[in-house]
């Protein structure tokens, strides 16, 4: 994690009067350090509520270990008090301890604190002393991301040392209703304390996520489009191709090291390239958050709210096209409030009400006070407009010391009471029943058509703050239409809610517990199988939320960030990241999600064709490992792992796959120049290698991976690493069809059969492994996150089972030697690949361990899971386990893939269903070949299939089933074409259905 200090702050208190306490603010300290990132007022250091276990304050310093805070004492002061602890985004790790000095002397020391504790209050007595001092320091636990909180901090001027009661705190009492079981909800009793508990909502361009709190609550808003950096065409070294032959040279001579300093020397990007995953601020760019709409609400006494809370209940349905958010409690105050949350029509919606749900009319008592907030902390300035209406307005650094992307929010209140506005605050008094709506937008839109220039984003000719204003006029229309009984003139469509896809396991009753509570239990070996029917919806919710057509795709963290420079970058990594953000797409029924990755695909081939010349002098196009909408196709910055060059072959395999799945011939027409230009591009850098002479790729990586050489030397950069000799065989093989298909390019075809035949195959390793490399290293680390060498068994097809059962069974030890462990995505791949090995139980116990709950927020490569708001830990949050977990889920249910080369697509009925799932069914899965299944077992055996023909020609699909499938409305049991594996004629409008002959 980096190591910045924070900007010293010169200013002394005033003279103060001897009577009320002096909070003590950043605002007025002498000097401020922070050990990471920046220290802020009233929040924390990433920017969350303040606070510290389950206590949420009003007022306080958020900091990071080491820190240290100063300020001048006013005469007659005789306490310093605060209460301290550790960040609660840190959840259970971290530890932190505090010193306070006076006048160069230290006068306290407390014990540590550890992360989830409650805060510890701390009082010393300060008479007569000029300085005090405040440092924070890491506990000792060995771990330096500890995020300090001082609650409270304030100087006071009673004689006696002051009552240790907590100023502004919020308790909780009561019992929540939890929320109804027609459909599986993400629900907790508490609000978030930081963005890993908070509920993301999203239409798939803009994204708000909710923290639910009572005091102040906190809304972090996000904008696709909304990045930073600017196309770069001078990232690519114009005569790279000059070191090729010696670079392969020295590879083939086994001088692996020289081979690396020459590749990065020569063979990497020009410039800066992702600034190593902090490219905010160079031409490559970042995703970043929008900004956030903050709301306190007010006590009696015009302060923020503090006191018993009673029966609070905050949950998400993850329900796309149905989805919304809801916080209710009790108080004292008043009798009820509730506050509602959706995202539609390309504004946030937040409607807030007392006493009676959805009466828009204003009733007596039970009033609301609260202050509405839209803030951003950089590149952008706030300003109300009117009484109704705040505009935050900005831009974003182009990398180059401009201006880039233009961008615009603005939040517009519909309610009653008392309504001022001031800066960037509307001010709601005596209000009763008010709606909220935040618009978003920035000047940059798709590109259109699919040849242009490179990447995906271009400047449009509109204003965004003038476009914002029109989809809340917009917005406004159609839902007072809706709402009005007198107008029968129906509101603009909204986008139309995906196909449904179900998934049922039973146990029910595990939904009244709260989420982040069944994650704990599920991890102390409580069954829960239901919770894997949630993670399934929320996988497809999140996926239907952050990716539309017309828009960008779902990147790192999907749509929802709350940081300034993201992890990563939140860009696309071609290595396994942005492909596993897909790999549900099809199979569960989010077909139209699935375009802006085509799209992504399409704008990487005009910059990709300059790269291809630079670096190989080929034709055709290549993207290396990393991308971004600027259309970034240059190998990375380092040669460890910025030399893959296989990024754009996998992205040509979701091209095919869309084409497999819908039988749509016309878009396999539009996108067959793609992949023929990526199937050039390999054709023509393919070598030969080897005693053999088969031809392979070089120079490239096994992504992100290292090997020890037979004389001890670690190396990266390789020739012909096995996932690229799987990733051109696929490639060569799809064009092969494609063009058949089409009826062109025969002699290409041939060409491409003839290469296809010479590639390196598979080779089992001394460990009777598969191998990751031509030559038979080991990795230097055994338990390596990425298991990029097993792409030909998932999301491939050359390794199965039934037709390769010696590959699978290699592919099964490679496995075993990962070990179960790893980041968040890289427990997700490794459950569907034993999902293809037909090892339900296995790919639960994978599934089980990616759910398994991390407190952990910083930058970690092992010990991956799920935070409680069921976003993926990798850690960070990085959403592709959840795309991952969800595909995984659906291989254990159905699987359809070629179980050998040549054969047709065999639909798989329940491959791998899991011994703790004995009950259960599912609706709307998707296989390849145009079909549609849906599926109920009971006591672990199939009980019913329905296959549907959806799209392509009639005619009979192989279906492969444990049990001998017979037509409902028959004796008879399906014609068999070998052990398991059935014939089912199936027609378009005319489904199938089938029971288990048993």
């Amino acid at each position: 994690m980096r190591c910045l200090a924070a900007a010293s702050l010169l200013c002394c208190l005033p003279a103060f009067a001897q009577d009320p306490p002096v909070p003590l603010r950043l605002a007025n300290a002498v000097h401020a350090t922070c050990g990471w990132g920046t220290a802020h007022d009233g929040a924390s250091v990433e920017g969350d509520p303040l606070a510290v276990g389950d206590v949420v304050a009003d007022e306080g310093i958020g900091t990071h270990a080491p820190a240290e805070l100063a300020w001048t004492l006013p005469a007659g002061a005789r306490w310093f008090t605060c209460w301290f602890g550790v960040a609660a985004e840190r959840g259970s790790n971290g530890s932190i301890a505090l010193e306070v000095w006076l006048d160069g002397q230290r006068a306290f020391a407390s014990a540590v604190v550890k992360g989830g504790a409650a805060p510890l209050r701390v009082a010393v007595d300060v008479t007569g002393k000029k300085e005090l001092r405040v440092r924070m320091t890491d506990g000792g636990d060995g771990n330096g991301a500890d995020h300090g909180n001082l609650l409270w901090p304030a100087v006071q001027f009673a004689a006696a040392e002051p009552a240790a009661a907590m100023p502004g705190a919020v308790t909780f009492v009561g019992q929540p209703v939890w929320p109804p079981i027609d459909w599986p909800h993400l629900w907790s009793d508490r609000p978030a304390t930081k963005f890993a508990e908070a509920f993301p909502l999203g239409d798939g361009r803009l994204g708000a996520t909710w923290f639910g709190g009572v005091a102040r609550d906190r809304i972090v808003l996000n904008e696709i489009s909304q990045w930073s950096g600017s196309p770069e065409p001078e990232a690519d070294r114009p005569n790279a191709h000059e070191n090729l032959p010696r670079i392969r040279e020295l590879l083939r001579a086994g001088k692996y090291a020289d081979a690396e300093a020459l590749v990065n020397a020569t063979f990497t990007c020009a410039g800066k390239g992702s600034g190593h995953g902090n490219g905010k601020d160079v031409p490559y760019g970042c995703y970043q958050t929008l900004g956030e709409l903050e709301i306190t609400w007010l006590g009696k006494d015009g302060k923020p709210f503090s006191g018993e809370v009673r029966n609070y209940v905050r949950w998400l349905r993850p329900r796309p096209g149905q989805d919304c958010a809801l916080v209710e409690f009790q108080l004292k105050s008043l009798s009820k409030r509730c506050v509602i949350l959706r995202v539609e029509r390309d504004v946030v919606q937040l409607m807030l009400w007392t006493s009676i749900p959805c009466v828009m009319v204003p009733l007596p008592g039970a009033l609301l006070d609260f202050d509405v907030r839209l803030k951003r902390r950089e590149h952008a300035t706030a300003t109300a407009l009117d009484a109704r209406n705040v505009l935050l307005a900005g831009s974003l650094g182009d990398g180059r010391g401009g201006n880039g992307v233009r961008f615009a929010a603005q939040v517009r209140n519909s309610g009653d009471g008392t309504l001022t506005s001031q800066g960037d605050t509307l001010r709601f008094r005596a209000a009763n029943n008010v709606l909220l709506l935040v618009a978003a937008a920035t000047d940059h839109v798709l590109r259109p058509g699919r040849d242009g220039g490179p990447g995906l984003l271009v400047r449009g000719p509109h204003d965004p703050a003038r476009l914002v204003a029109e989809q809340l006029d917009a917005a406004e229309r159609a839902i007072y239409r809706r709402s009005s009984p007198s107008d029968a003139t129906p509101p603009p469509a909204a986008t139309p809610p995906p196909p449904a896809c179900t998934l049922d396991l039973g146990g029910h009753e595990r939904r009244a517990i709260p989420t982040a509570q069944r994650l704990v239990d599920l991890a102390a070996g409580t069954p829960d199988p239901d919770l894997f029917a949630l993670y399934f919806a929320y996988g497809r919710y999140l996926l239907a939320s952050s990716s539309r057509p017309g828009s960008l795709p779902a990147n790192l963290q999907g749509l929802w960030a709350p940081e300034y420079q993201t992890p990563w970058n939140g860009d696309y990594h071609l290595d396994v990241n942005v492909q596993m953000n897909y790999w549900p797409a099809l199979t569960t029924n989010l077909i139209e999600q699935h375009e802006p990755l085509i799209a992504l695909v399409e704008s990487l081939v005009a910059p990709g064709r300059a790269t291809a010349k630079a670096y190989y002098d080929a034709p055709g196009w290549v993207a290396h490992v990393i991308t971004n909408p600027w259309g970034f196709t240059s190998p990375g910055e380092h040669a460890s792992w910025g030399a893959t060059n296989s990024g754009s072959g996998w992205l040509c395999r979701h091209l095919f796959e869309h084409y497999a799945f819908t039988q749509d011939r016309a878009f396999l027409q539009r996108v067959y120049p793609v992949l023929k230009g990526s199937a050039e591009f390999y054709l023509a850098t393919l070598v030969e290698h080897g005693p053999e002479q088969h031809l392979v790729t070089g120079v490239s990586n096994s992504p992100e991976n290292a090997f020890r050489t037979q004389d001890g030397q670690t190396a990266h950069v390789c020739m012909g690493p096995t996932v690229d000799q799987q990733i051109v065989r696929e490639l060569f093989g799809n064009v092969i069809e494609a063009a058949g298909i089409l009826g062109k390019d025969a002699e290409f075809a041939q060409r491409l059969a003839a290469a296809r035949a010479r590639l390196a195959p598979h080779r089992i390793g001394k460990h009777g492994q598969l191998q990751e490399w031509l030559e038979d290293f080991d990795e230097v680390e055994p338990h390596h996150r990425h298991v990029s060498h097993l792409y030909g068994l998932f999301p491939g097809d050359q390794i199965t089972p039934v037709g390769t059962p010696g590959l699978a069974a290699a592919a099964r030890t490679t496995l075993e030697r990962r070990g179960d462990d790893g980041t968040g995505w890289s427990l997700a791949h490794k459950a569907a690949l034993w999902a293809r090995l037909y090892d339900g139980d296995r790919a639960l116990r994978l599934l089980t361990n990616l759910l398994r709950p991390v407190g952990q927020t910083g930058i970690v490569m092992h010990g991956g899971g799920t935070y409680p708001n069921l976003f993926c830990a990798h850690p960070p949050f990085q959403i592709d386990g959840n795309f991952g977990g969800t595909a995984a889920i659906a291989e254990l249910l159905l699987q359809s893939h070629r179980e050998r080369e040549g054969e047709e697509f065999t639909v798989h009925l329940l491959p791998a269903l899991p011994k703790a799932w004995p009950q259960g069914s599912v609706t709307g899965l998707r296989a390849r070949g145009g079909v549609q299944v849906d599926l109920e077992w009971r006591d672990g055996a199939l009980a019913e299939a329905r296959l549907a023909r959806v799209a392509g020609p009639d005619g009979p699909v192989r279906v492969r089933s444990r049990w001998p499938l017979r037509a409902a409305d028959q004796a008879a049991t399906a014609p068999a074409l070998g052990p398991g594996a059935f014939e089912v004629p199936l027609a378009a409008a005319r489904p199938v259905r089938f029971t288990a002959a048993r």
